[in-house]
């Protein structure tokens, strides 16, 4: 960004002695507190756009799901992508992956093992855990509606430069993985 300042759109104290960060001290004895610091422009832009995403993309998420199969829960689709691209895990490990507690997991998973949907085999490397992985009905049921969506991307993405769609999944994925540490 060009310009003079901080770039932040933010201004100085009155005084012009401030942070810089729109902040001014509390009047002394007063016990009035600075008004808040000034956010980034490019921020608050971002936090939008990603409320807006997430927004569609939560109610995309359930309409995936349903279509996967009629009693599912929105969340249940990124356990069947997540269940496709990593194979068989832990109940423990998606839990961690998806930043839910092992209850809601289990509840989860429960669900979409009495549809048939995913199963538990003994995981090798300790006899006393399950690795759930997909049924072969579970993936065909998964791969049909993704590779719909896929194609509803492709359309709605159409006169986008490839690279441009290439750069925006390379921000998202390095969004990710900076959100999981």
């Amino acid at each position: 960004m060009s310009g003079t300042g901080s770039g932040r759109g933010d201004t100085p104290s009155a005084s012009g002695t401030g942070s810089g960060r729109g902040d001014t001290p509390s009047a002394s004895g007063t016990g009035r507190a600075a008004p808040p610091v000034a956010v980034d422009r490019e921020f608050l832009a971002l936090e939008r756009e990603l409320a807006v995403f997430l927004r569609r993309a939560r109610a995309q998420s359930g309409e995936m799901a349903r279509e996967v199969h009629p009693e599912l829960e929105p969340a249940a689709y990124g356990l069947f992508v997540r269940l496709d691209d990593a194979g068989p895990q832990r109940a423990t490990e998606l839990a961690g992956y998806f930043g839910v507690g092992k209850a809601t997991m289990s509840r989860q998973l429960r669900a979409l093992e009495d549809l048939g949907l995913v199963a538990r085999d003994p995981d090798p490397a300790d006899g006393r855990a399950s690795l759930v992985r997909l049924t072969e009905e579970g993936r065909n049921r998964f791969r049909r509606v993704r590779d719909a969506r896929r194609e509803r991307y492709v359309r709605k993405l159409a006169d986008w430069d490839r690279a441009e769609v290439a750069e925006l999944a390379r921000l998202l994925n390095h969004f990710n993985v900076r959100a999981e540490g």
